[in-house]
């Protein structure tokens, strides 16, 4: 017997397929070097890229620090950014993702953390950084992800709304739980790749999507994305020092130039920068 194919699951495969077809003759080269490979208890992944208001960027940061999360992986992609930065001391840092590792203290589940300074600029490199993340993440029994990002508006109120999007009805309604709202729309950038590549590996996952104008590295709606985070992980966290992740984040953005373009785009509805999420 035939097993039946859900529309959205098949059509992301096909998508999937026609990028590779597409371009998979082009070299691209995304290296992953594993330092650690850590025993952890049904982790969940949270990933913590740059997008709109960088609210996963500092949310995943401050969890970091907080938690004395332990680096075990980077990962490096033809796709991310061409360019160095050099420092004060005269060394230099280059575009990079992160992945790190959290024992949860209070005997819940484990956290891997996946942080950095860039997501991949094409296609094709979105999908290959997620597939190896993926990879890594489900070599140390993880079965579940989730996504963090902004929420593009005009005005937000002194509390953001906060939206989700899920892989099943069962995962969404934990995330409803917990004080999310449902989204309709398009989430584009590793935000939202992770939950349908994950889906089709058959991990679960949702996506938490804070309201932010955007235009700047955005303490409360980061904070807001934690409360709720934690909510589910049933995981304490002490919010206080979270300013101190937000300034980190703007002197990173700042040296890779990005806070810059941020602002002279200020008054257009799209910039150019497309994996913002």
């Amino acid at each position: 017997m035939m097993a039946s194919i859900q529309p959205d699951t098949l059509i992301l495969s096909l998508s999937f397929l026609l990028i590779c077809s597409l371009e998979g003759n082009r070299n691209m080269v995304c290296l992953v070097q594993i330092y650690e490979k850590p025993k952890l208890n049904n982790p969940v992944l949270v990933e913590g890229l740059p997008g709109i208001g960088f609210v996963a960027n500092i949310a995943a940061l401050h969890l970091i620090d907080e938690l004395n999360a332990k680096l075990f992986a980077e990962i490096t992609s033809s796709s991310f950014q061409d360019l160095a930065v050099t420092t004060a001391s005269g060394g230099t840092r280059s575009p990079i993702n992160k992945l790190y590792y959290c024992k949860n203290r209070e005997g819940g589940r484990d956290l891997i953390i996946w942080y950095g300074n860039t997501q991949a600029l094409t296609t094709f490199g979105q999908y290959e950084l997620c597939g190896h993340v993926l990879d890594v993440a489900e070599e140390l029994d993880c079965h579940c992800v989730v996504t963090l990002g902004g929420f593009k508006k005009d005005q937000v109120a002194d509390e953001p709304e906060i939206y989700c999007a899920a892989s099943d009805s069962e995962t969404l309604k934990e995330a409803l739980s917990v004080g999310a709202k449902i989204m309709v729309g398009q989430i584009f950038g590793i935000a939202g790749l992770s939950i349908g590549i994950g889906k089709l590996r058959g991990l679960q996952g949702f996506s938490l999507l804070v309201e932010t104008t955007g235009t700047y590295p955005d303490v409360e709606a980061a904070r807001r994305a934690l409360s709720v985070l934690c909510k589910f992980l049933n995981l304490t966290v002490d919010l206080s020092r979270l300013d101190d992740a937000a300034e980190k984040t703007k002197m990173m953005l700042e040296s890779f130039g990005l806070i810059r373009r941020v602002k002279e785009e200020k008054k257009k509805e799209d910039f150019e920068f497309r994996w913002f999420v």
